[in-house]
């Protein structure tokens, strides 16, 4: 599969995703698609699976087949970077940044202790292997940051897309009295590899996934003809 951006970078808020012959694409945020260059059959919706469903607070995913063209377009804000995903990979990410992976790339859950979840109130980190690529949404570009085992990197909590399983983690804030009386919660980190950040703190209201939406609003949209159109 090859990728293109309206820019040179390797990142944008629209990305054109030229799928080849017997490739296919599975894309997590379908309402993201602005066009599509291919046959009609070569798109098929299915429901997500339930514990997709809980993460992504989507219930509808597109795979698109090869030889086709697709369109991805993000709200002001957003960005869609593409990650290569290896067969060694060991990063946990958090799924709601996913928009689309490539076949060949595979998932499992890994599951957070306690006091992780208590405090970003997510249970489930996902790791991908591949070979494939990652298309990930992120507010503003993607950046990696080295880990050391001796010197840790505070990141601001809200920014952390993705970290090496291995990684050792501690919830802290840094800093004087007054800076930690004022920031965020924050991970102390250390150990081999990189982190994944994004440099801007989501603004859940730019996107419809981002935002808390009732059940049953969540699902008329998604499983009605046309809801995404009448149901606000």
């Amino acid at each position: 599969m090859e990728v293109s951006f309206g820019n040179a970078s390797t990142h944008g808020k629209m990305a054109s995703l030229n799928i080849g012959y017997k490739e296919s694409v599975h894309v997590l945020h379908p309402n993201q698609i602005v066009g599509f260059l291919g046959k009609s059959e070569q798109r098929e919706d299915s429901l997500m699976k339930l514990p997709s469903m809980f993460r992504k607070r989507r219930f509808i995913q597109s795979r698109l087949h090869g030889p086709a063209t697709v369109m991805l377009g993000l709200p002001e804000g957003y960005n869609i970077t593409i990650v290569p995903v290896g067969a060694e990979d060991d990063l946990l990410y958090e799924f709601r940044h996913v928009l689309f992976y490539t076949d060949g790339v595979t998932f499992t859950s890994h599951l957070q202790n306690v006091k992780n979840t208590l405090i970003t109130q997510d249970l489930v980190k996902m790791m991908f292997k591949g070979p494939g690529s990652l298309g990930l949404l992120t507010t503003g570009p993607l950046y990696p940051m080295d880990l050391d085992v001796e010197n840790p990197l505070f990141v601001d909590m809200s920014c952390l897309v993705a970290y090496p399983r291995n990684a050792k983690l501690r919830l802290c804030v840094y800093g004087n009295t007054l800076a930690s009386q004022h920031m965020n919660y924050q991970w102390e980190m250390t150990g081999h590899g990189q982190v994944l950040l994004q440099p801007c703190k989501p603004d859940r209201k730019l996107d419809e996934h981002m935002k808390s939406d009732s059940l049953f609003r969540r699902v008329a949209r998604e499983v009605i003809p046309f809801g995404g159109i009448f149901i606000k």
